[in-house]
């Protein structure tokens, strides 16, 4: 019979966390490719107003490139076991600045300043691109970030206990 000591059956905390991971990874290829063409927007209006109609066009292509090479390489990370992931789906993200800087950097437009900080830390990023969270990708994948991260969290956590190291 269910109860404190015998829970009913159910999908365990691993298979949680792949399902967490896969919604997690599907938003992240739908958004790469809206993310690349309002970064390539917005830089190239602030730049030189009415100059994003001219790279429309290769946005949207850089774009798709970003989500069939990036997406598939956050997915691949986020199927591996928490304990052999190497680095965390924000930094394969953040790969992605390659596809919007190479179609501004191709129609001209200079490099934004930026802290030392971020040239250190992101040097490759020379337009201040590189997303902080998963919302600066889009405000949808907010959520499905944070319940990821809290499912590996707590898979992280309970794994550490079970070896008796927390």
């Amino acid at each position: 019979m269910p109860g404190p000591d015998n829970p009913p059956p159910g999908p365990s905390d691993d298979e949680l966390l792949a399902a967490h991971a896969a919604v997690l990874a599907d938003a992240i290829e739908r958004a790469l490719p809206g993310w690349v063409v309002r970064c390539v927007h917005d830089l190239a209006e602030a730049w030189r107003p009415g100059s994003s109609r001219a790279l429309a066009g290769a946005a949207a292509d850089a774009g798709r490139e970003a989500a069939a090479q990036v997406g598939p390489e956050v997915r691949a990370l986020l199927e591996q076991d928490v304990d052999a992931q190497a680095t965390g789906p924000l930094a394969v993200l953040r790969s992605a600045v390659r596809y919007p800087t190479q179609v501004l950097a191709g129609a001209g437009v200079p490099p934004v300043v930026r802290d030392e900080f971020a040239e250190r830390a992101f040097p490759d990023d020379v337009y201040g691109l590189a997303p902080a969270s998963f919302a600066d990708l889009h405000p949808a994948l907010h959520e499905p970030g944070i319940v990821w991260g809290a499912a590996k969290a707590h898979v992280v956590l309970a794994r550490r206990r079970a070896e008796g190291r927390r």
